[in-house]
């Protein structure tokens, strides 16, 4: 298993941790945004990172049947641990604002379904996740993601998270953002803000 410390040499090295002022797309604000494609664009160095997450997991779920995976984001994490697991990978993407499952991805009633996430800051995209599954009845195992950056105060998963990397950034609501990071003109880099 890779250290802290090598994994977040990886993230600088490619570019995937970013400083400045950011609008994350659960509409919090950070002074650090992590960008989990800039990795993802290194399949070497990110391989590194999915398999020792795979091996968080298989130790933490014996059985899984489906991996379900939020677009973006989620879409290639999702396959390369479903690639070393051996695991179906299906992924569900926006429609008018809503996760909808396409392409003909199904969930089978009573499938053991993990939802697997790039990065986790508040829990929406997964927690709009368990809404399909309980739609088709399959059954939630958990929650799995290369980077938790999550704050308890703000986060929506009441379980507890598998992750490769816990970052402990803080992100601030509108009227809580700190004056030093008010002076840092503002990006918006999470997917929701692309049109």
């Amino acid at each position: 298993m890779l250290s802290h410390k090598k994994s977040l040499d990886i993230l600088r090295k490619t570019n995937a941790l970013l400083e400045g002022h950011f609008i994350l797309s659960s509409g919090l604000h950070s002074s650090k945004y992590i960008q989990c494609a800039k990795l993802l664009s290194f399949p070497h160095l990110a391989e590194k990172i999915c398999k020792s997450l795979a091996s968080q997991i298989k130790k933490k779920f014996k059985k899984i049947d489906l991996i379900l995976a939020p677009a973006m984001g989620g879409i290639i994490i999702g396959y390369e641990i479903g690639r070393i697991l051996k695991k179906e990978t299906i992924f569900c993407e926006r429609v008018s604002g809503q996760f909808k499952l396409r392409r003909g991805f199904n969930i089978n009633k009573g499938s053991k379904v993990l939802i697997v996430e790039d990065v986790i800051t508040t829990g929406k995209s997964s927690m709009e996740c368990v809404k399909l599954i309980k739609k088709k009845k399959g059954k939630l195992i958990g929650f799995a993601t290369l980077i938790d950056r999550s704050q308890k105060s703000k986060l929506k998963i009441k379980r507890k998270i598998v992750s490769h990397l816990k970052i402990n950034v803080p992100s601030y609501t509108k009227r809580e953002i700190p004056k030093e990071l008010m002076s840092i003109p503002i990006t918006s880099p999470g997917s929701r803000f692309i049109k």
